[in-house]
């Protein structure tokens, strides 16, 4: 507390004392005898200004140049060349816009520098200039927009019917998947039907989820050349599905499922040989901050060909979760049959 409270008295003495400069300088203006010696620094400045614009500027230049290639990802997506398209054109936009500016700063910086004898040019107003500064953003920035709405419509437009259809529900802090099984239809869900063993809440009474099935808790699955709609929905909070390589976001909103479909073009093999990496794999992570354990809330999504994605749903749907729930009844049945003669409970 004595520290806080010297620093303070310190802090009031430096104030007091810049005022009471301030005081002098403002008495000897008024009086006449107040004079500032500009000397050589001022021109020593400016040209340090303008060096400082150069030198920056190359580098700014350099570092835009060498690191192109790392600003995205690798496309991996049929729609994703378009939003790649936004994205440099909203950079070249920007960028040219950040030059003018920044060439128009220290250039007159440097030309409009202080020079004894030299009044400034008293220049309030012109409309002109105005109307200029102010239609010229309006029209590009409109343009920028209308442009991203349209591209934003056609890639949330409906998806074909031929889409194959995963669901993907995001809990604290992990993501689970469901698929459809051989009839492409997800069973209907209600979160009143959810619990430790059933945690999509799955209404079983629904034809169509007598064939849905959830398979490796770490990974998903999806075919290349085939569209993939997702639906997307959240158990708890707010979360994200971000598919980098893909150009998919979309958030998981409890209460309101979402949807984005895409068309993936390229198998986890064939962008394994494109980066060079044989350890690549997509990911799924979550970008919407939901918690403590948000940092991990990661899935790997496997791109495979159109056959052997089928070949997998295949041999995936044997264990559908009608079949996984009714395993331990039976079991259970088949214990109490042979648990011994006139007994009635279960064997342990």
């Amino acid at each position: 507390m004595i520290t806080i409270a010297v620093a303070l008295s310190i802090i009031l003495l430096l104030v007091i004392l810049y005022l009471l400069f301030r005081i002098q300088v403002l008495a000897s203006i008024f009086k006449g005898s107040y004079r500032r010696d500009v000397g050589k620094s001022n021109k020593v400045n400016a040209i340090l200004l303008l060096a400082f614009f150069i030198v920056m500027g190359g580098l700014f230049v350099w570092s835009f140049v060498a690191a192109k290639e790392d600003m995205i990802l690798p496309l991996a997506s049929a729609h994703g060349d378009e939003l790649d398209s936004m994205f440099w054109l909203t950079m070249a936009v920007i960028g040219i816009v950040f030059v003018i500016t920044h060439i128009l700063l220290f250039v007159y910086s440097y030309k409009y520098q202080h020079q004894d004898g030299k009044r400034a040019y008293y220049y309030p107003h012109n409309n002109k200039i105005e109307i200029i500064w102010t239609v010229i953003p309006a029209v590009v920035m409109a343009l920028l927009v209308f442009s991203g709405w349209k591209t934003w419509a056609k890639i949330t437009s409906p998806a074909p019917a031929e889409s194959v259809m995963v669901e993907v529900m995001g809990k604290q802090f992990n993501w689970m998947v469901r698929y459809p099984g051989n009839d492409n239809k997800l069973g209907l869900v209600k979160h009143t039907l959810i619990n430790a063993n059933n945690e999509f809440g799955i209404d079983y009474s629904d034809q169509n989820a007598q064939d849905d099935f959830m398979a490796d808790p770490t990974a998903f699955r999806v075919p290349k050349g085939k569209p993939v709609l997702l639906k997307i929905r959240s158990r708890d909070v707010i979360h994200s599905v971000f598919l980098p390589h893909f150009r998919v976001k979309m958030d998981a909103v409890p209460g309101m499922p979402t949807t984005f479909w895409f068309i993936p073009t390229k198998t986890t093999a064939e962008m394994q040989t494109e980066t060079g990496n044989p350890n690549f794999q997509y990911e799924l992570a979550c970008t919407e901050v939901c918690g403590r354990g948000h940092f991990a809330m990661k899935m790997i999504m496997v791109v495979e060909e159109p056959e052997d994605y089928d070949a997998w749903i295949a041999e995936q749907s044997k264990k559908t979760f009608v079949s996984q729930q009714a395993a331990p009844a039976a079991g259970e049945e088949q214990a109490v049959a042979t648990n011994g003669a006139g007994s009635t409970e279960p064997a342990q």
